[in-house]
């Protein structure tokens, strides 16, 4: 019998991984498991770099099990689908986002809120039912059962698209949930970077009055002039904060790093909402008598389930929203992390996989 080429056996991968807690990244090879009945293979285009992904290559949640190929803002093309795959066929342009697998029986998962299944598989640094690791984007190929497999629209670029399936459905879900869509109404962005300035065009679509919170001056010009926002606040300016105090309605906290949340709260209106979306390693200190005074509520939001996410997807391609991107080859990878660490980029580094040496 003759031996198949390589790219003939959809088991065999290539990607970039950490090994160690010093977070750099290098080649990699490892196996794939072979597509099932309900299985899509997808050959990666793109991935975009999310700032968890600093994370956990860094070990800094203390959950990292290495080695470990990051990567859960996946975009491709469809190789190879199984004999019960109905969705997709081979050439679609499909996405790939934060969860690979979840039960689909409990009560999450029945109100198509899989993101938050108790028995939720992350796209990497996971095990998937067979035993096997689940490894991220950061790689050639890509194998996901296809209730996690996403459709993308024809007008969505899948460069600047990648970003949406991690950055745009953490957005995009709070905003839906907690009622933040009502044209009119005054929506504050905490922190322009990845999540952020996505969140403002989002803002905008839905007809959002927008103000940028921000500990960057130098950020105005591009957050009203190019993202479109209404108005830009510096949160280290206390005659400007004071001025805005009780004047949003509802605010969006994107910000990774420890926070006070008190000067936050002080700007929203009564019956304000603060939604946490960002992750700081360390707990943020949350002063009570602002929320019980003013009956304001502070939330949280995980990614969206899957049918969420491709509503997300449909409505970015509706309105032209995309991710402000800088494409770079995988051999940039570690600087790439190392700027994303000091929020040197704008506003989201995703890697050209296709056309990257592995």
């Amino acid at each position: 019998m003759s031996k198949l080429p390589e790219e003939e056996h959809p088991h065999k991968a290539f990607g970039w991984a950490a090994t160690d807690t010093s977070g750099i990244l290098s080649p990699f090879k490892f196996s794939r498991r072979e597509n099932g009945e309900d299985d899509v293979t997808l050959k990666v285009l793109y991935c975009g770099i999310c700032h968890s992904d600093l994370h956990c290559v860094k070990n800094e949640w203390g959950v990292t099990k290495y080695p470990i190929v990051p990567g859960h803002e996946i975009t491709g093309v469809v190789t190879k689908v199984g004999s019960g795959v109905k969705k997709f066929k081979v050439g679609d342009h499909v996405g790939v986002g934060v969860l690979v697998g979840s039960c689909r029986s409990c009560e999450n998962c029945q109100q198509n809120l899989e993101c938050y299944c108790p028995k939720i598989i992350a796209t990497y640094n996971h095990v998937y039912y067979d035993g096997t690791r689940t490894y991220g984007g950061y790689s050639d190929i890509l194998v996901a059962n296809q209730h996690f497999v996403l459709k993308f629209p024809d007008n969505l670029p899948l460069d600047a698209g990648a970003p949406l399936l991690c950055a745009g459905i953490t957005v995009y879900s709070p905003m839906i949930y907690y009622g933040m869509t009502e044209a009119g109404k005054h929506l504050g962005v905490v922190g322009l970077g990845g999540l952020g300035h996505v969140a403002v065009k989002m803002g905008k679509a839905f007809g959002l009055k927008v103000t940028v919170i921000s500990t960057s001056p130098h950020k105005e010009k591009e957050a009203i002039e190019k993202l479109g926002a209404d108005s830009f606040l510096v949160s280290r300016d206390p005659e400007k904060m004071k001025a805005a105090l009780g004047s949003i309605d509802f605010i969006i906290d994107t910000v990774s790093a420890v926070h006070p949340l008190g000067p936050l709260l002080g700007l929203l209106k009564t019956n304000g909402k603060l939604v946490q979306v960002g992750l700081p390693e360390k707990p943020l200190e949350l002063p009570v008598f602002p929320l019980a005074l003013g009956r304001k509520l502070v939330g949280g939001s995980n990614v969206g389930g899957l049918k969420e996410t491709q509503e997300m997807l449909d409505f970015c391609a509706k309105h032209n929203i995309a991710a402000d991107i800088e494409l770079i080859k995988m051999d940039y990878l570690n600087t790439a992390m190392e700027r994303l660490s000091k929020a040197d980029v704008r506003y989201r580094f995703v890697i050209d996989v296709a056309n990257s040496s592995l």
